[in-house]
């Protein structure tokens, strides 16, 4: 049961990624046109050497054939007379499909570089980052919403604080703790200058001297993960704290920390399993305004620099690798379920 189970919902994640990315894929191949023009060298400069108009045009052909997009791009096209056409698997969509299937997401627009280059030299940089908020901020959130149950006496006003944190928003939170923290004028602790230099040499090397300048984007996307988890798991407790079988538990002299670690916990986990699930994709995501903040060759940086030059296949490759981690985020908060209560049954 377990099996099938398993089997059918990796089935729609694999079937969901494949429809996201291929509307994406088909939406960015209306505009190759305008992204070739970014990629082509600048046209003021062109003329500035008196260039030709017939050698720009050939450079564009030169530059349409080498990325393949002289191809149709479905397998079917419309005419401008209206008749449908077919292609067959001469077309970029398939093209595209096939080298999907081998691992290979295309070429930049921009830099000629193997998207999957790119896209592994970025994540190398923010898969550690992100990985390591994700942990910090569910440890403190377990512990945080503990002992916010067992009510202490500054209980309301930190959670006064988490729901003012909460409404920041992550970009203010990141250039707000930039400004504090690595400010001449005001705290200068933390180096945050030549950060480039992170995506040179081997991971040993980059992470050996590294750890001050990411010191503050963990910080960041921390704070940012902290407050929902916190007041998510803390309103959970409280409502578990009174249940029949939490008095049963006081009446046998079990202190409130026991109770609420030995008793209530693992209840009051089952909502906030699927927060856990899906934070580290969230926070890959929310990486494209640290990124941008502190100056750090990530993923998020890459995403948001491929989105202003419209570097279609890197984009498109992102979208691939964001998609395919929410969808197995939700798919392993199903199995966390499972675990929390058993009283939930697998149905195919």
């Amino acid at each position: 049961m377990m099996g099938r189970y398993l089997l059918r919902r990796l089935g729609q994640t694999l079937l969901a990624v494949w429809l996201l990315t291929s509307v994406v894929f088909l939406i960015s191949r209306r505009h190759a046109d305008q992204a070739l023009g970014l990629a082509l060298p600048d046209s003021s400069e062109q003329l500035s050497h008196r260039a030709s108009a017939a050698q720009m045009r050939a450079s564009r052909a030169t530059l349409r054939h080498r990325l393949g997009l002289g191809l149709p791009v479905f397998y079917v096209s419309r005419a401008a007379g209206g008749a449908w056409a077919w292609h067959g698997t001469r077309n970029q969509y398939h093209r595209w499909l096939r080298g999907l299937g081998h691992g290979n997401l295309g070429t930049s627009f921009r830099t000629g570089e193997p998207v999957t280059q790119r896209l592994a030299q970025a994540l190398a940089l923010t898969l550690p980052v992100t990985g390591l908020a994700a942990v910090l901020a569910t440890l403190a959130a377990l512990l945080l919403a503990q002992r916010l149950a067992a009510g202490p006496r500054w209980a309301a006003a930190v959670r006064a604080a988490l729901v003012a944190l909460h409404a920041v928003p992550l970009f203010v939170l990141a250039l707000g703790l930039l400004l504090l923290f690595a400010n001449p004028e005001v705290l200068d602790w933390f180096p945050v200058n030549e950060l480039d230099q992170l995506a040179q040499g081997s991971p040993m090397a980059r992470w050996a001297g590294s750890l001050p300048q990411l010191l503050l984007p963990v910080a960041a996307l921390l704070l940012a993960a902290l407050p929902e988890l916190t007041l998510q798991l803390e309103a959970a407790l409280t409502h578990e704290l009174t249940r029949p079988y939490i008095a049963t538990a006081r009446a046998k002299g079990a202190s409130t920390r026991a109770v609420i670690r030995h008793h209530a916990l693992r209840n009051a986990l089952l909502p906030t399993l699927g927060q856990v699930a899906e934070l580290l994709p969230a926070l890959v995501a929310g990486a494209v305004a640290v990124e941008v903040v502190f100056a750090l060759p990530g993923m998020g940086r890459l995403l948001a620099e491929a989105a202003a030059t419209r570097d279609y296949p890197v984009l498109v490759g992102g979208v691939l690798l964001l998609g395919t981690a929410r969808l197995l985020a939700l798919l392993l908060a199903d199995l966390s379920y499972s675990w929390a209560d058993p009283r939930i049954r697998w149905q195919a």
